[in-house]
């Protein structure tokens, strides 16, 4: 594709939650396109980047996910089936799978990477666990797609409306699974205070960072962080644990697009 964006059609939209839809495309798989790469969307007069939550090679389809938050996702939740976005990509690093058996930890709209993730672990015989968290149950996301893919779901709401009552580090913690790697996406303070937990477990984990972008291929340097220099576009966004003991604002703060810290 380059770093053009193709006009692409909305085949379908799926209505995951008050604040969040899925929208659908066609996709050409000979551009290949991983759980855990994120894509370009331009909506004609700003562009951010977006997981990839749902890749389909046998309808030919991609999905991404898309929750309402500002001035430009509340735009594109208005458009319809049969409209247009700009969508250039993919980008980024994605996801590895090693082993038999895999634990997924996802807070929010941190599921929809990991959403096509899990598919694509079932798909290849894997035994998944997924823990999905969200503030309230209406906030949680995919579980139903994710039990009908053959995932083992453990919910956890804040407000115990749905599942365990408490934060997913929490839930992970009374875990007992044995587990060959983990897969993490979220809210980096949920990701903090998870990544502690499976340390000590001593479980191989990836986590994909959030960061603000523009260019998406490396060159803008806007998404570098701190004490490695590493492009989240680039040689991210999914990172092994071992490699975020070398950055030191994972956690702690990122920056906006003034370059300015902004503490989580």
């Amino acid at each position: 594709m380059g770093n053009v964006p193709e006009l692409l059609e909305i085949k379908g939209i799926v209505e995951e939650s008050e604040t969040v839809r899925t929208f659908i495309f066609d996709w050409d798989f000979r551009r290949e396109i991983v759980p855990g790469q994120f894509v370009m969307v331009w909506n004609f007069s700003d562009e951010k980047p977006m997981s990839v939550s749902l890749i389909d090679h046998k309808r030919s389809e991609i999905g991404i996910s898309i929750r309402r938050v500002g001035e430009f996702t509340s735009a594109v939740h208005e458009l319809d089936e049969g409209d247009l976005l700009g969508v250039r990509g993919p980008y980024g690093r994605g996801f590895e799978l090693m082993g038999r058996n895999l634990i997924l930890v996802g807070g929010g709209i941190g599921m929809a990477p990991l959403a096509a993730l899990a598919e694509e672990a079932v798909a290849r015989g894997m035994n998944v666990d997924a823990v999905v968290a969200a503030r309230t149950s209406d906030e949680l996301l995919f579980t139903e797609r994710l039990e009908n893919a053959g995932v083992n779901i453990h919910t956890c709401t804040d407000d115990g409306t749905c599942g365990f009552q408490g934060f997913a580090h929490e839930r992970l913690s009374e875990m007992d699974g044995e587990y060959d790697m983990a897969a993490v996406c979220g809210p980096e303070p949920m990701m903090f205070h998870v990544k502690a937990v499976l340390d000590e477990r001593g479980i191989p984990t990836q986590f994909s960072l959030e960061r603000y972008m523009k260019c998406a291929v490396g060159i803008c340097g806007q998404c570098c962080v701190d004490g490695t220099g590493w492009r989240v576009c680039a040689e991210g966004p999914v990172f092994w644990d071992h490699e975020l003991r070398g950055v030191g604002e994972f956690g702690r703060y990122r920056r906006d697009a003034a370059g300015r810290r902004i503490s989580w």
